[in-house]
């Protein structure tokens, strides 16, 4: 009997099974490489400026009035806008004879006019307070927080009171501490009060001698 023909797909079959196990292999080395860790969740909603954390809303206006250290207004596009500013407490104006003003209060406002006075800025904001102003960090078009920087300036405080409930920034109290260590601003005065402490015992208790 003649033998059987040869198998004429034997080549195809041959290639077929080389080309899975080289597959297969490619796949378990590419399985074994290390691979770039994957962005943490949330990135996305990381604070863009100056590591400031993330706010619930933004405004984008020019900054149209500094009424202190603290408090300024923002044209919306929906109409002006109250900004305090968040984190800091800046030297208190005078409202009359009743409400006296502290010192370095027209300093810290016009260090904070020199930094936004004019310009179209965004400012970052979490809430609204019971008054209906915005509380916001307001960024500078380099990126920068003019919140951080009145702190660091020496002409606000890191807003410390009822145990850091009003205090998002964790940036601010150790640049409190870098400007009272070197005497920038309010600082250079021998016993600097804070504002929330000057509200209450001299516009609230009419203890002004003893805020001083």
């Amino acid at each position: 009997m003649r033998g059987k023909p040869p198998f004429r797909n034997g080549g195809k079959l041959t290639a077929l099974v080389v080309a899975l196990i080289l597959a297969a292999a490619g796949a378990l080395v590419n399985h074994l490489q290390p691979r770039a860790p994957a962005p943490p969740a949330g990135s996305r909603d990381a604070a863009p400026a100056d590591g400031v954390p993330a706010g619930s809303y933004t405004l984008t206006g020019p900054i149209v009035n500094v009424a202190d250290g603290d408090t300024v207004t923002l044209r919306a596009p929906g109409g002006q806008r109250r900004i305090r500013m968040d984190s800091i407490d800046a030297p208190e104006e005078g409202h009359g004879a009743e409400q006296p003003g502290q010192p370095y209060a027209e300093a810290a406002r016009k260090h904070l006019a020199g930094l936004v006075a004019g310009k179209t800025l965004t400012a970052q904001c979490y809430e609204q307070d019971q008054y209906g102003r915005d509380i916001c960090a307001l960024i500078l078009e380099d990126g920068r927080s003019a919140n951080r920087l009145q702190v660091e300036a020496g002409y606000a405080w890191a807003y410390t009171a009822r145990q850091g409930a009003y205090l998002r920034d964790p940036a601010m109290p150790g640049l409190q501490k870098a400007a009272q260590r070197e005497g920038r601003g309010l600082w250079a005065q021998k016993r600097a009060v804070q504002p929330w402490k000057w509200r209450y015992d001299c516009w609230r208790q009419r203890q002004c001698d003893a805020a001083q």
